[in-house]
Formats: C-alpha cells, structure tokens, sequence
C-alpha cells in the first residue's frame, strides 16, 4: 500500500507563502497526474492544480498566477508553491494520485492551510 505524506501546511498572513510537500513512500506506477485539491467545512473538494509526467499543468483559475505545481519523479514528490495567499485560500489540502484504470487512485491525509486576514 502506497502511502502519501503531505507536509508544508499551517497559518500565515494575508499575502505570504506557503510551500506543501507530498512524498510518495514508493515509485507509484500507472499515473496519469499527480495533483492538490482543497475543502472548506461543508463545501466539495476542488482541483487547485494538477500536473502530468510530461509536466503539462493545469490550475484553478482562482489560484492561476499564484500557485505553482511541480514534481520531482526522483523523489516521488510533488509540490504546491503558494504565494499572494489570500483569505479564501484557507482550506484542507489533499494531495492525490491520479492513476489510469483499473488501478486505484490514492489521497493523502490532508494538511490545514489557514491564511488570516
């Protein structure tokens, strides 16, 4: 079983930065994108941005410009640079491995990102 630490959460201010971490515990084979997505309480988990083996990337228009999604194969990890955090950031993140069927996508635990006003 593949387990996914996520890293890098915690509480900033208004237009600060924030770097998260998602180490894979092994080579997960069978991907299609390594990806972040983010829930509020009460609200659906959203893609936030999402990236291929041959680093093509995509991201929610609301964090375009700010955030920036990246990916080192050799470590089996991905990263989620956020800078110019704003408020509505704030949210649980979760880093996810989009595989190719039949095999099962993995999550990791989620990690509280908290941007004050």
């Amino acid at each position: 079983q593949v387990q996914l630490v996520e890293s890098g959460g915690g509480l900033v201010q208004a237009g600060g930065s924030l770097r998260l971490s998602c180490a894979a515990s092994r080579t997960i084979s069978s991907i299609n994108a390594m990806g972040w997505y983010r829930q509020t309480p009460g609200g659906q988990r959203e893609l936030v941005a999402a990236i291929t083996r041959g680093d093509n990337t995509r991201y929610a228009d609301s964090v375009k410009g700010r955030f920036t999604i990246s990916w080192d194969n050799a470590k089996n990890t991905v990263y989620l640079q956020m800078s110019s955090l704003k408020p509505e950031d704030t949210a649980v993140y979760y880093c996810n491995v989009d595989r190719k069927p039949p095999f099962m996508d993995y999550w990791g635990q989620g990690t509280q990102v908290t941007v004050s006003s």
